[in-house]
């Protein structure tokens, strides 16, 4: 386990078109979600900085590093002290990579020996935390939730210091009906006691905060705050010319795509869109990423003849993938878990990208049909057709489509910069005493 501090920076300059545009935002769910002003007292500017102790278990270079390390930049970008603690090997592996001993464990262990070490993590990781709590005395403890981690919840009862439950996924849901898990009823006991013992359950959608509240967690302890963009995007979006010319896609209609693309993900409705009308449109299908689907498209696009329209680029460094984005003419979410918040989705808004993405109830807590996206059904493949042809077919729509995409980051202060200053706030309303503490 890692313990780091790094030098406090200063507010980058880039935040303040953010902020100072803001309003806030209702939402119609009973669940709090967070806006442009909630949970920032107004005195935010002048009060001292905080110091939170930022626990995670994550063991690869992927999204969920992302979020966890633009959450903490920002934080730091805001004065505040952040040291974090969780697997060294994490930070120091490639992006796009996993820990080696980890991987090697899940492959060679039966499931349930697996699940037991998993738990066992924790024995580990409490020490360290206490050590960690007894150096810094943190105003709260901030962790991104995980399956059987147990070491913030008991540091939490140790030393009475507010725990911050971050949720991004009903992980005894997703693993029972997913990826395998042989130790349920431990499980869901381990989750739900977490979930009900965090002081806030910070749940990134309000589809997801369905989950927490029905193990039990009040309204008045939950949260929602979404996934987030950079701010320097905002500020300084990069031109998409140079990474076009560089790929041949000049006069071509770019459908992008980023991520680690898996089955479900559809991009297999694309390529068959593509077979049919991309000679008629000029279409071609980017993939900025990899992942386990990429062989399945790539078979495909060679059997219907349309390899020369389809682009992967592998991995991306996160510095880059601005640029790669912004090459893009439309970008595509055709397929997403009914809970999440799709980091993709905050970075194409922010850089002006005309999204087509699934009507399900989690994208609609962010984009609206005809107003900033185009919305289709997941398990409508003709709508989802019919939604890039119509793009594919209007510049102008594109460009309205994109700007208010933009908008709605500025207006709903959907950035990291913004979710800092939310986590910020909770943390200094829970030391002043606030109400409904486990």
């Amino acid at each position: 386990m890692r313990e780091i501090d790094r030098t406090r920076t200063p507010r980058a300059a880039a935040d303040q078109e953010s902020r100072s545009t803001r309003r806030a935002t209702a939402h119609t769910a009973s669940t709090r979600f967070a806006d442009a002003t909630d949970a920032r007292p107004a005195d935010a500017m002048d009060a001292p900085p905080l110091t939170i102790l930022f626990h995670h278990r994550i063991a690869s270079r992927d999204g969920q590093a992302v979020h966890m390390e633009a959450l903490i930049q920002a934080l730091r970008e805001q004065g505040h002290r952040v040291v974090v603690a969780g697997p060294e090997a994490t930070a120091q592996s490639a992006f796009g990579g996993e820990v080696a001993s980890v991987a090697r464990l899940k492959r060679l262990l039966p499931q349930s020996v697996y699940e037991l070490l998993e738990l066992g993590y924790s024995l580990w990781a409490v020490p360290r935390l206490v050590r960690a709590y007894r150096r810094e005395r943190p105003d709260a403890v901030y962790e991104r939730y995980n399956l059987f981690m147990l070491a913030g919840l008991w540091l939490r009862r140790f030393t009475g210091t507010p725990l911050l439950l971050e949720v991004n996924a009903p992980i005894f849901h997703e693993r029972s009906v997913y990826g395998g898990l042989a130790l349920k009823r431990l499980a869901r006991w381990c989750e739900g006691i977490v979930w009900r013992g965090a002081d806030r359950v910070l749940p990134v959608t309000d589809a997801l905060a369905q989950h927490v509240r029905s193990a039990g967690v009040p309204d008045e302890r939950i949260l929602v705050i979404p996934n987030g963009s950079d701010t320097a995007w905002l500020a300084s979006p990069p031109a998409g010319d140079p990474v076009r010319q560089r790929l041949g896609l000049d006069s071509r209609v770019v459908l992008g795509f980023t991520g680690f693309v898996r089955s479900w993900n559809r991009l297999d409705r694309v390529l068959t869109l593509i077979a049919e009308h991309g000679e008629r449109l000029n279409l071609h299908l980017l993939l900025i990423g990899d992942g386990p689907a990429r062989p399945e498209l790539e078979a495909q696009a060679e059997q219907c003849g349309i390899r020369h329209r389809f682009t992967v680029t592998g991995v991306v460094a996160p510095e880059l993938l601005a640029s790669r984005v912004a090459a893009f003419d439309i970008a595509l979410i055709p397929g997403v878990t009914p809970y999440a918040s799709p980091l993709k989705l905050f970075e194409y808004m922010a850089l002006a990208r005309p999204i087509i993405a699934p009507d399900s109830a989690n994208i609609r807590e962010v984009l609206e049909h005809d107003a900033n996206a185009l919305l289709a059904s997941p398990e409508d493949d003709p709508a989802f057709a019919a939604a890039i042809l119509r793009l594919a077919g209007d510049p102008a729509l594109r460009a309205r489509l994109g700007a208010a995409a933009r908008e709605t980051i500025v207006r709903r202060g959907l950035t990291w910069a913004d979710n800092a200053e939310r986590v910020a706030g909770v943390v200094r309303a829970l030391a002043d005493g606030g109400p409904d503490r486990p």
